[in-house]
């Protein structure tokens, strides 16, 4: 089905200019909207129509900080305590990313991205790490997300913690994966150059991924002052802030993201704004790992495109959004603060940042935009508009169910069921077996 028409749902668009569309039907067309109008204006055309009365229509919702490989994690209680971000690193995702091989990558971005079709979140932009498993494992991961049909921005990891000859790996495997995409255009599937962070990569590797980063014309993902910890290493080791050593070495430019940003300094994020990258916040991790939160405030008033992200706390972004906020409050020690920052996050930046990869108009529905679109079973009970959407959106859409999802046109999910051609039961099943193999060996 490449050409049909959705209507009687009301239209959150996610363009600040017109954000409410009534009365409205969208005219689907090879993965596209074509067109938006009502739907009498639709009466000569010969295809199928959808009526979705009583529900809200809805952008795909984007997820601009990921981790597909965490999702094998899910139920570990075999990490020992941790009292502070490093342990957590060294006890639970060091150790489980040493563990794990082909198999578990791809499984892991299979059902990571089965679940985000049913929160309705159909871009990822991820960040993997897999070091006795480098070679091809964001093909693994680009099979899974092409079997799902949502979209995709991968990156491997690059670390000096396991080695030279692992990281040499990882540059090479950003490398080759950001070549691939440019030989070969796929509208699901894009690139990004992944480091973990400074504080564990030497000047050496960093003017190696600088030197791939320019050749490629690329962007990179990486995490930026997540706890203090990276701060206290970098002005320790190198006499620089976080930011400042990454672009001493030019890997902040338009294209890059930066994850958390916790403990950046006012300096650091009007520099971050000068090159035009963007900060992601992962506001339930960091409440998880007590590294603080990020000051999105200032981070906006000071001109940063501020996304948000989950770090795979969740692929639920609406539920982000709404711990987001709450954290906000609590940061800027003011409940009124932080409500239009975190919204913003979620359905004005998302999409600015996912299009400097996708195009114009990704995350949004309007003529011309790429047709991912959710169906919410949502009947409002006080009024909805121009004014008071973004309340219904954190405080009532935040809480009903996705009916249906659609990537590029295609419908990935309808009524709760997923309308793909697998076997879900059979991958979770899998899925078991293969964490309580991962488990033994952790």
């Amino acid at each position: 089905m490449n050409r049909y028409i959705l209507h009687g749902g009301l239209i959150l668009s996610f363009d600040s200019e017109q954000p409410v569309l009534r009365d409205k039907a969208i005219l689907i067309e090879d993965g596209r909207v074509k067109k938006i109008a009502p739907l009498a204006e639709f009466a000569s055309e010969e295809c199928e129509r959808i009526d979705v009365q009583g529900k809200i229509i809805m952008p795909g919702l984007i997820n601009a900080h990921h981790h597909f490989y965490s999702t094998l994690v899910t139920g570990l209680g075999k990490a020992a305590p941790s009292k502070d971000f490093n342990e957590v690193l060294t006890n639970l995702w060091w150790r489980l990313d040493k563990k794990l091989l082909d198999e578990e990558n791809y499984m892991s971005a299979l059902v990571s991205s089965l679940t985000a079709i049913r929160k309705g979140t159909t871009t990822i932009i991820d960040h993997h790490a897999s070091p006795f498993a480098v070679q091809g494992s964001l093909a693994d991961i680009a099979k899974a997300v092409k079997l799902t049909g949502i979209r995709a921005n991968l990156c491997y990891e690059v670390s000096d913690r396991d080695g030279e000859a692992i990281c040499q790996e990882g540059i090479e495997e950003n490398a080759a994966w950001i070549k691939a995409c440019q030989a070969t255009p796929d509208e699901h599937l894009k690139a990004l150059f992944g480091m973990h962070a400074a504080f564990t990569l030497n000047d050496k590797s960093l003017e190696q991924i600088a030197t791939q980063v320019k050749n490629l014309n690329c962007g990179v993902h990486i995490h930026a002052a997540e706890a203090e910890s990276d701060q206290r290493f970098n002005i320790d080791h190198y006499g620089k802030r976080v930011v400042e050593r990454l672009n001493d070495f030019g890997l902040i430019n338009a294209n890059s993201i930066l994850a958390h940003g916790v403990h950046l300094n006012p300096k650091e994020m009007m520099l971050v704004a000068e090159k035009g990258a963007a900060i992601v916040t992962n506001p339930q991790s960091n409440l998880n790992n007590a590294v603080g939160i990020a000051d999105v405030c200032k981070m906006t008033e000071l001109g940063i495109t501020v996304g948000l992200g989950t770090d795979a706390m969740t692929v639920n972004m609406l539920e982000e959004l709404r711990v987001g906020l709450w954290a906000q409050h609590w940061k800027q020690n003011d409940p009124s603060k932080g409500f239009m920052e975190l919204a913003n996050a979620l359905v004005q930046n998302n999409p600015i940042i996912a299009q400097k990869y996708w195009g114009a108009k990704h995350g949004t529905i309007a003529e011309g935009s790429p047709a991912d679109i959710i169906v919410v079973d949502y009947d409002p009970h006080t009024p909805l508009d121009e004014t008071t959407w973004l309340g219904h959106l954190i405080y009532g859409l935040s809480q009903a169910k996705v009916d249906a999802t659609i990537c590029a046109g295609k419908v990935l999910m309808w009524d709760g069921e997923l309308l793909l051609d697998i076997d879900e039961e059979a991958i979770k099943a899998r899925s078991r077996e293969l964490a309580d193999a991962l488990w033994k060996r952790f």
